[in-house]
Protein backbone atom coordinates (compact mmCIF):
# COMPACT_ATOMS: atom_id res chain seq x y z
CA UNK A 1 0.00 0.00 0.00
CA UNK A 2 1.34 3.30 -1.14
CA UNK A 3 1.54 6.48 1.04
CA UNK A 4 -1.14 7.83 -0.94
CA UNK A 5 -3.36 5.08 -0.95
CA UNK A 6 -2.58 4.99 3.38
CA UNK A 7 -4.09 8.84 3.30
CA UNK A 8 -7.06 7.81 0.90
CA UNK A 9 -7.87 4.93 3.69
CA UNK A 10 -7.32 6.82 6.74
CA UNK A 11 -9.60 9.31 5.47
CA UNK A 12 -12.43 6.73 4.91
CA UNK A 13 -11.91 4.83 7.84
CA UNK A 14 -12.31 8.48 9.93
CA UNK A 15 -15.65 9.22 8.22
CA UNK A 16 -16.99 6.21 8.54
CA UNK A 17 -16.18 5.62 12.01
CA UNK A 18 -17.80 9.54 12.90
CA UNK A 19 -20.70 7.89 11.81
CA UNK A 20 -20.08 4.46 14.32
CA UNK A 21 -19.54 7.39 16.61
CA UNK A 22 -22.65 8.94 16.32
CA UNK A 23 -24.46 5.84 16.81
CA UNK A 24 -22.17 4.93 19.65
CA UNK A 25 -23.14 8.47 21.32
CA UNK A 26 -26.57 7.72 21.37
CA UNK A 27 -26.23 3.71 22.89
CA UNK A 28 -24.29 6.18 25.76
CA UNK A 29 -26.71 8.09 26.30
CA UNK A 30 -29.45 5.81 26.64
CA UNK A 31 -27.25 3.19 29.03
CA UNK A 32 -26.09 6.00 31.36
CA UNK A 33 -29.69 7.33 31.78
CA UNK A 34 -32.21 3.97 31.87
CA UNK A 35 -29.57 1.38 31.93
CA UNK A 36 -31.04 -0.30 28.43
CA UNK A 37 -28.98 -1.23 25.38
CA UNK A 38 -31.33 0.26 22.84
CA UNK A 39 -30.88 -2.34 19.56
CA UNK A 40 -32.96 0.20 17.55
CA UNK A 41 -30.54 2.83 17.50
CA UNK A 42 -29.27 1.89 13.80
CA UNK A 43 -32.91 2.12 12.48
CA UNK A 44 -32.86 6.25 13.52
CA UNK A 45 -29.85 6.33 11.23
CA UNK A 46 -31.83 4.76 8.51
CA UNK A 47 -35.13 7.25 9.34
CA UNK A 48 -32.72 9.80 9.17
CA UNK A 49 -31.28 9.61 5.42
CA UNK A 50 -34.31 8.07 4.25
CA UNK A 51 -36.93 10.60 5.48
CA UNK A 52 -34.41 13.67 4.50
CA UNK A 53 -34.49 12.32 0.89
CA UNK A 54 -38.46 11.53 0.33
CA UNK A 55 -39.04 14.81 1.69
CA UNK A 56 -36.59 16.38 -0.60
CA UNK A 57 -37.48 14.18 -3.67
CA UNK A 58 -41.62 13.58 -3.40
CA UNK A 59 -41.83 16.89 -0.92
CA UNK A 60 -39.55 19.17 -3.03
CA UNK A 61 -37.85 20.57 0.25
CA UNK A 62 -34.74 22.52 0.04
CA UNK A 63 -31.65 20.30 1.36
CA UNK A 64 -31.42 22.50 5.00
CA UNK A 65 -35.09 22.56 5.72
CA UNK A 66 -35.60 18.20 5.14
CA UNK A 67 -32.61 18.17 7.19
CA UNK A 68 -33.81 19.60 10.37
CA UNK A 69 -37.47 18.12 9.76
CA UNK A 70 -36.15 14.54 9.11
CA UNK A 71 -33.64 14.90 12.54
CA UNK A 72 -36.78 16.47 14.26
CA UNK A 73 -38.84 13.79 13.08
CA UNK A 74 -36.83 10.83 14.20
CA UNK A 75 -36.84 12.43 17.43
CA UNK A 76 -40.18 12.47 17.68
CA UNK A 77 -40.13 8.39 16.60
CA UNK A 78 -37.63 7.94 19.45
CA UNK A 79 -39.88 8.97 22.12
CA UNK A 80 -43.04 6.91 20.55
CA UNK A 81 -40.52 3.77 21.01
CA UNK A 82 -39.94 5.23 24.59
CA UNK A 83 -43.15 5.41 25.42
CA UNK A 84 -44.73 2.67 23.50
CA UNK A 85 -42.75 -0.05 24.14
CA UNK A 86 -39.80 0.60 26.91
CA UNK A 87 -41.88 2.75 29.51
CA UNK A 88 -44.55 -0.03 29.51
CA UNK A 89 -42.27 -2.82 30.10
CA UNK A 90 -39.93 -0.88 32.08
CA UNK A 91 -39.78 -3.37 35.52
CA UNK A 92 -38.99 -6.04 32.53
CA UNK A 93 -35.82 -7.93 32.64
CA UNK A 94 -32.90 -6.63 30.92
CA UNK A 95 -33.15 -9.79 28.47
CA UNK A 96 -36.98 -8.71 28.05
CA UNK A 97 -36.30 -4.96 26.93
CA UNK A 98 -33.25 -5.60 24.97
CA UNK A 99 -35.77 -8.11 23.22
CA UNK A 100 -38.48 -5.20 22.91
CA UNK A 101 -36.14 -3.19 21.11
CA UNK A 102 -34.83 -5.75 18.71
CA UNK A 103 -38.57 -6.16 17.90
CA UNK A 104 -38.71 -2.30 17.49
CA UNK A 105 -36.24 -2.37 14.87
CA UNK A 106 -37.25 -5.06 12.76
CA UNK A 107 -41.00 -3.10 12.54
CA UNK A 108 -39.55 0.16 11.88
CA UNK A 109 -37.50 -1.72 9.35
CA UNK A 110 -40.19 -3.70 8.04
CA UNK A 111 -42.63 0.02 8.01
CA UNK A 112 -40.15 2.14 5.69
CA UNK A 113 -39.32 -1.02 3.30
CA UNK A 114 -43.13 -1.49 2.79
CA UNK A 115 -43.67 2.70 2.57
CA UNK A 116 -40.50 3.34 0.46
CA UNK A 117 -39.62 0.25 -1.13
CA UNK A 118 -36.21 -2.06 -1.03
CA UNK A 119 -33.91 0.26 -3.56
CA UNK A 120 -30.63 2.08 -2.00
CA UNK A 121 -31.21 6.19 -2.72
CA UNK A 122 -29.00 8.93 -2.29
CA UNK A 123 -30.04 12.33 -1.11
CA UNK A 124 -27.84 15.58 -3.16
CA UNK A 125 -24.12 16.23 -1.62
CA UNK A 126 -24.44 19.01 0.84
CA UNK A 127 -21.96 21.01 -0.94
CA UNK A 128 -21.48 19.72 -4.56
CA UNK A 129 -19.21 16.23 -5.48
CA UNK A 130 -15.85 17.63 -6.72
CA UNK A 131 -13.21 15.83 -4.58
CA UNK A 132 -10.44 17.82 -3.04
CA UNK A 133 -6.96 17.05 -2.98
CA UNK A 134 -5.24 16.18 0.50
CA UNK A 135 -1.63 14.44 0.66
CA UNK A 136 -2.01 12.25 -2.76
CA UNK A 137 -5.51 11.36 -1.53
CA UNK A 138 -8.69 12.56 -2.65
CA UNK A 139 -11.53 13.29 -0.34
CA UNK A 140 -15.53 14.26 -1.14
CA UNK A 141 -16.52 17.24 0.60
CA UNK A 142 -19.36 15.37 1.66
CA UNK A 143 -16.95 13.44 4.04
CA UNK A 144 -15.59 16.59 5.42
CA UNK A 145 -19.27 17.69 6.51
CA UNK A 146 -19.68 14.14 8.38
CA UNK A 147 -16.44 14.89 10.26
CA UNK A 148 -17.66 18.01 10.69
CA UNK A 149 -20.53 17.46 12.17
CA UNK A 150 -19.45 14.85 14.38
CA UNK A 151 -17.03 17.59 15.74
CA UNK A 152 -19.77 20.07 16.27
CA UNK A 153 -22.09 17.69 17.87
CA UNK A 154 -18.88 16.38 20.45
CA UNK A 155 -18.95 19.85 21.20
CA UNK A 156 -22.76 20.48 21.95
CA UNK A 157 -23.06 17.26 23.89
CA UNK A 158 -20.20 18.60 25.95
CA UNK A 159 -21.79 22.25 26.70
CA UNK A 160 -25.47 20.24 26.96
CA UNK A 161 -24.30 18.27 29.55
CA UNK A 162 -22.01 20.43 31.46
CA UNK A 163 -23.57 23.85 31.29
CA UNK A 164 -27.56 23.59 30.96
CA UNK A 165 -30.04 22.23 34.02
CA UNK A 166 -31.49 19.73 31.59
CA UNK A 167 -28.08 18.33 30.93
CA UNK A 168 -27.51 18.12 34.70
CA UNK A 169 -30.14 16.19 35.05
CA UNK A 170 -29.26 13.63 32.59
CA UNK A 171 -26.16 12.99 34.27
CA UNK A 172 -27.45 12.98 38.08
CA UNK A 173 -29.93 9.85 36.59
CA UNK A 174 -26.33 8.41 34.82
CA UNK A 175 -25.02 8.59 38.42
CA UNK A 176 -28.09 7.24 40.23
CA UNK A 177 -31.90 7.26 39.23
CA UNK A 178 -32.82 6.74 42.48
CA UNK A 179 -30.68 9.52 44.24
CA UNK A 180 -31.86 11.65 41.43
CA UNK A 181 -35.33 10.95 42.05
CA UNK A 182 -34.73 12.17 45.78
CA UNK A 183 -33.84 15.63 44.53
CA UNK A 184 -37.22 15.96 42.45
CA UNK A 185 -35.73 15.17 38.96
CA UNK A 186 -38.47 13.13 36.93
CA UNK A 187 -36.43 10.22 35.85
CA UNK A 188 -38.98 8.85 33.18
CA UNK A 189 -39.08 12.20 31.57
CA UNK A 190 -35.26 12.15 31.81
CA UNK A 191 -35.41 8.57 30.28
CA UNK A 192 -38.10 10.07 27.62
CA UNK A 193 -35.58 13.06 26.45
CA UNK A 194 -32.79 10.37 26.69
CA UNK A 195 -34.24 8.49 23.73
CA UNK A 196 -35.30 11.42 21.59
CA UNK A 197 -32.01 12.35 21.56
CA UNK A 198 -30.15 9.27 20.83
CA UNK A 199 -32.62 9.25 18.18
CA UNK A 200 -31.72 12.31 17.00
CA UNK A 201 -28.16 11.85 16.63
CA UNK A 202 -28.12 8.42 15.06
CA UNK A 203 -30.74 10.75 12.73
CA UNK A 204 -27.78 13.16 12.01
CA UNK A 205 -25.59 10.76 11.37
CA UNK A 206 -28.09 9.38 8.44
CA UNK A 207 -28.85 12.85 6.83
CA UNK A 208 -24.68 13.23 6.60
CA UNK A 209 -24.08 10.11 5.37
CA UNK A 210 -26.70 8.93 2.71
CA UNK A 211 -25.59 11.24 0.35
CA UNK A 212 -22.19 9.86 0.34
CA UNK A 213 -23.13 5.88 0.95
CA UNK A 214 -26.62 6.30 0.07
CA UNK A 215 -29.50 4.58 2.22
CA UNK A 216 -31.75 2.21 2.55
CA UNK A 217 -34.27 0.25 4.50
CA UNK A 218 -31.55 -1.63 5.71
CA UNK A 219 -28.41 -0.10 6.75
CA UNK A 220 -30.02 -0.11 10.36
CA UNK A 221 -28.63 -3.45 11.31
CA UNK A 222 -24.83 -2.91 10.37
CA UNK A 223 -24.95 0.68 11.87
CA UNK A 224 -26.21 -0.94 15.26
CA UNK A 225 -23.85 -3.21 15.47
CA UNK A 226 -20.90 -1.08 14.75
CA UNK A 227 -22.43 1.02 16.81
CA UNK A 228 -22.62 -0.95 19.65
CA UNK A 229 -19.08 -1.95 18.69
CA UNK A 230 -17.92 1.84 19.86
CA UNK A 231 -20.06 1.96 22.69
CA UNK A 232 -18.77 -1.01 23.94
CA UNK A 233 -14.81 0.46 23.28
CA UNK A 234 -16.38 3.50 25.78
CA UNK A 235 -17.88 0.85 28.47
CA UNK A 236 -21.49 2.56 27.58
CA UNK A 237 -20.37 5.54 29.77
CA UNK A 238 -17.59 7.82 28.89
CA UNK A 239 -18.53 9.63 25.90
CA UNK A 240 -15.16 10.30 24.54
CA UNK A 241 -13.82 7.23 24.77
CA UNK A 242 -17.06 6.39 22.36
CA UNK A 243 -16.44 8.51 19.98
CA UNK A 244 -12.39 7.43 19.82
CA UNK A 245 -13.87 4.17 19.34
CA UNK A 246 -15.85 4.84 16.16
CA UNK A 247 -13.41 6.54 14.47
CA UNK A 248 -10.98 3.20 15.33
CA UNK A 249 -13.31 0.94 14.13
CA UNK A 250 -13.85 2.64 10.77
CA UNK A 251 -9.96 3.30 10.81
CA UNK A 252 -9.34 -0.39 10.99
CA UNK A 253 -12.05 -1.28 9.00
CA UNK A 254 -11.08 0.87 6.05
CA UNK A 255 -6.93 0.26 6.65
CA UNK A 256 -7.57 -4.17 6.89
CA UNK A 257 -9.88 -3.50 3.07
CA UNK A 258 -7.03 -1.72 1.54
CA UNK A 259 -4.67 -4.17 2.41
CA UNK A 260 -6.21 -6.68 0.37
CA UNK A 261 -4.87 -9.67 1.49
CA UNK A 262 -5.89 -13.41 3.33
CA UNK A 263 -9.38 -12.14 4.86
CA UNK A 264 -8.73 -8.21 4.82
CA UNK A 265 -11.12 -7.60 1.64
CA UNK A 266 -13.92 -5.92 1.63
CA UNK A 267 -16.11 -9.16 1.32
CA UNK A 268 -15.22 -9.67 5.07
CA UNK A 269 -15.00 -5.93 6.00
CA UNK A 270 -18.16 -5.98 7.79
CA UNK A 271 -17.15 -8.96 10.29
CA UNK A 272 -14.06 -6.60 11.43
CA UNK A 273 -16.28 -4.96 13.49
CA UNK A 274 -17.04 -8.21 15.10
CA UNK A 275 -13.90 -9.42 15.64
CA UNK A 276 -13.05 -5.89 17.39
CA UNK A 277 -16.10 -7.33 19.70
CA UNK A 278 -14.82 -9.89 20.29
CA UNK A 279 -11.64 -8.90 21.48
CA UNK A 280 -13.30 -6.15 23.75
CA UNK A 281 -15.34 -9.00 25.17
CA UNK A 282 -12.31 -11.35 25.87
CA UNK A 283 -10.78 -7.79 27.29
CA UNK A 284 -13.30 -7.45 29.74
CA UNK A 285 -14.14 -10.43 30.73
CA UNK A 286 -12.24 -11.08 33.92
CA UNK A 287 -13.81 -7.77 35.16
CA UNK A 288 -16.85 -8.20 34.11
CA UNK A 289 -16.71 -11.67 36.00
CA UNK A 290 -15.11 -9.50 39.60
CA UNK A 291 -17.87 -7.17 38.93
CA UNK A 292 -20.28 -9.48 39.32
CA UNK A 293 -18.29 -11.43 42.09
CA UNK A 294 -18.68 -8.26 43.98
CA UNK A 295 -22.22 -7.60 43.46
Amino acid sequence: MSADQFVQYLVSGVTQGSIYALVGLGFTIIFTVTGIINFAQGEFVMLGGMISYRLIASGGLPLPLAAILSILATAVIGAILYLLAIRSARKASVVSLIIITIGAAILIRGIVGQLWGNDPVRPPYFSGEESLSFLGAYIQPQALWIIGITLVVMIILHLFFSRTMMGKALKACAVSRVGASLVGIDAKSMALISFSLAAALGAIGGVAMAPLTTTSYSIGTMATLKGFVAASIGGFRSQLLTVVGGITVGIVESVAVGLNWGPFTSAYKDAIALVVLLLILLVRSGRLATEERAS
